[in-house]
């Protein structure tokens, strides 16, 4: 599974600074000159847990990758290669850890998702002694049970939020942390089926050809994020799990909240029925509930249709034309029938003319009555104000005499 292919990163063999970079770094060889000292003042990349003194050789070592052990020498304007293999590295394509990896990833297991985010994103190789390591048990337990959830979270986000989502994610699969990253209760009803996070990525690498070959979809950032989160997930999307109060949950919820610590409305988002197969039944309910994301939820719902079995028949319903045609097909529908912004449309009666006609207070039942008249409105598009509020009157009255009889 490979979204499209991206040319070869290319490394230049000078670093060119700009305008900004240049004057700081003037100023900062103008104080060394001023009195007259002879300290080496580098700027440095990647990422290092402890901040602890020591050389810029030990420093280069502590860092997660080779690639980013590179130091930029302000007083020589020169790049730095303590390690003797970053360049290279650099240039041949690889992910290296300066150390042994699993001592690298025992010291912050983090730098596993690192790893693999920097793979993907410049669609590296990881070293197979790298790759050794992270499967092992010991640093999959690390990374269970030393990293907290929200640096996950930030990782997995940048992933998914990067140019290569499917190859960061395929990465987790096989090195078997899928499970790890994506942590689900253990009370899941039903239970996970055999390959399931195998069908998770089948369903992620669809939506993301899809997006790339839909070129009037045009969707933002945020729009594609929660698209692939929500492809991603699709196999999870019946399945529920009971919390402290037995109350029923489900999984994808759980994954956002507690695994990733993501957003909460990411979770109502995603977990949300309106991203599924219902966006092909109460169209106009759904737009307004759904507004500016209705081509995400029509691109995942097309994953779906026509039936939602994972298990049979997996590549026919996963066939691009097929779903490509479908979209087309149910966006043609929504921009025929004007419905692009219907969820701009005012209500023709507002909550307190509802509470005049009907005799009501302020509460739930105001809200319940609010909705009938969107479905009224939606149902009668060239109906009036006049023949909502009458209409409003005799549902009104029907209902009382239902609850007198009661």
């Amino acid at each position: 599974m490979a979204s499209e292919p991206h040319l070869p990163i290319q490394v230049k063999d000078q670093i060119h600074l700009t305008e900004k970079e240049s004057l700081i770094f003037q100023r900062l060889k103008g104080v060394l000159h001023h009195f007259n000292l002879d300290t080496q003042l580098r700027v440095a990349g990647g990422w290092v847990r402890d901040k602890r003194f020591g050389t810029p050789e030990e420093d280069a070592y502590r860092r997660d990758l080779t690639i980013n052990s590179l130091f930029y020498n302000i007083n020589s304007d020169s790049v730095e290669d303590f390690t003797g293999r970053g360049i290279t590295d650099l240039k041949s394509g690889k992910i290296v850890t300066p150390l042994p990896p699993k001592e690298t990833f025992l010291d912050d297991p983090l730098r596993v998702l690192r790893a693999i985010r920097f793979g993907a994103r410049f669609c590296f190789v990881l070293d197979e002694g790298l790759k050794e390591a992270a499967a092992s048990d010991e640093v999959r337990d690390a990374i269970k049970e030393k990293i907290s959830r929200e640096r996950i979270g930030h990782e997995v986000d940048l992933m998914i939020g990067g140019n290569e989502p499917v190859k960061a994610v395929t990465y987790i699969r096989d090195l078997q942390l899928f499970w790890i990253v994506f942590n689900v209760p253990s009370n899941v009803e039903p239970s996970l089926p055999e390959e399931c996070d195998r069908f998770c990525l089948a369903f992620m690498d669809t939506a993301l050809r899809l997006i790339q070959s839909l070129e009037s979809l045009n969707l933002n950032d945020e729009q594609r994020r929660l698209c692939l989160y929500s492809a991603l997930f699709l196999p999870l999307r019946s399945m529920v799990y009971r919390d402290n109060k037995k109350k029923k949950v489900p999984v994808v919820d759980f994954i956002f909240r507690n695994s990733l610590k993501l957003k909460s409305k990411d979770a109502e988002t995603v977990s949300s029925d309106s991203l599924g197969l219902m966006i092909l039944l109460r169209l106009c309910l759904l737009l307004r509930e759904i507004k500016d994301f209705w081509p995400v939820a029509l691109l995942v719902s097309t994953l779906l249709y026509p039936n939602g079995d994972l298990c049979e028949s997996l590549a026919e319903d996963l066939k691009l034309e097929k779903n490509r045609a479908l979209f087309k097909q149910v966006k043609d529908v929504i921009l025929k029938l004007d419905l692009e912004n219907i969820w701009e449309a005012k209500p023709l009666v507002n909550g307190k003319d509802i509470m005049s006609i009907l005799n009501l207070k302020a509460g739930p039942n105001v809200k319940e009555w609010q909705q009938k008249v969107i479905e009224w409105q939606l149902a009668h598009p060239t109906g009036t104000a006049d023949e909502c509020q009458e209409w409003l009157r005799e549902a009104g009255a029907k209902r009382a005499r239902m609850d007198d009889n009661v």
